[in-house]
């Protein structure tokens, strides 16, 4: 029996005491029922470090934080644990690691046909799409696929931002706007050779993820569709998967 699907996906951008509260709340109600979730930090060079930080941040949450790298059999491990968190950082390393290790299959039937809850934030909501292909991220390595784990149909830009940015090289420097290119010009790029619909999320931005119905919270996003005018969306929103709203 296929078991439903539910994720917590967000940006990043946490870097308030609003935003790291919400959260925890968050995390703690999409690990409700779990015990041990196993984190991947596969996106770090620094396992170790990066996995005790996770583990600080998530504090007095209900569940234990495992990292996956002290398995000597991943997959195993993944079969043990009640919940998925896969963390942030670059969306390259994580997926050199998933393919290298062959847990892009395991993760993904284990959330899609055994429902067990995922979370993912700025890479780890990357690699919930289809593909790893509206990632922000330097190419520091090769991959050996684009593809990830497709827990959700649609693609997922992280650190979204609408632009207009101003900046200053010192703090009693002069503000100079940056002309570079806007997140929208890359979505519009991606959508030249492919035609997957693209969620923006905001800094601070999560989407509540039970089958096929997706709930922002928490901040804005951007809906791009190749070809049509961009929709932006108030935290409430509840879209199915093609990112039409419910």
């Amino acid at each position: 029996m296929v078991m439903e699907m539910r994720a917590l996906l967000g940006s990043g951008g946490i870097g308030t005491e609003e935003r790291r509260e919400l959260y925890r709340e968050l995390m703690s109600e999409n690990f409700a029922d779990c015990k041990k979730v196993i984190f991947v930090p596969f996106a770090s060079n620094d396992y170790d470090g990066y996995t005790e930080r996770m583990q600080d941040f998530a504090g007095q949450s209900g569940y234990e934080l495992v990292g996956l790298h002290e398995f000597e059999d991943p997959l195993a491990a993944i079969e043990a644990m009640d919940g998925i968190y896969v963390g942030g950082g670059n969306t390259w390393l994580l997926v050199r690691a998933l393919h290298e290790r062959g847990l892009v299959e395991p993760i993904r039937e284990a959330v899609l046909q055994r429902g067990v809850p995922y979370a993912g934030v700025s890479a780890g909501a990357n690699v919930a799409c289809p593909s790893m292909q509206t990632t922000n991220d330097m190419a520091v390595t090769m991959v050996p696929s684009f593809e990830t784990f497709g827990i959700v149909p649609f693609q997922i830009n992280p650190h979204y931002h609408p632009g207009g940015i101003w900046y200053r090289e010192s703090e009693d420097g002069e503000f100079q706007q940056h002309f570079g290119e806007t997140r929208a010009r890359r979505v519009r790029e991606y959508h030249q050779t492919n035609d997957v619909p693209v969620i923006g999320l905001y800094e601070g931005s999560f989407l509540r993820c039970r089958d096929d119905s997706f709930e922002l919270i928490g901040n804005k996003a951007a809906v791009m569709r190749k070809d049509e005018e961009m929709d932006v969306l108030e935290p409430g929103t509840i879209l199915r998967g093609d990112l039409t709203t419910a």
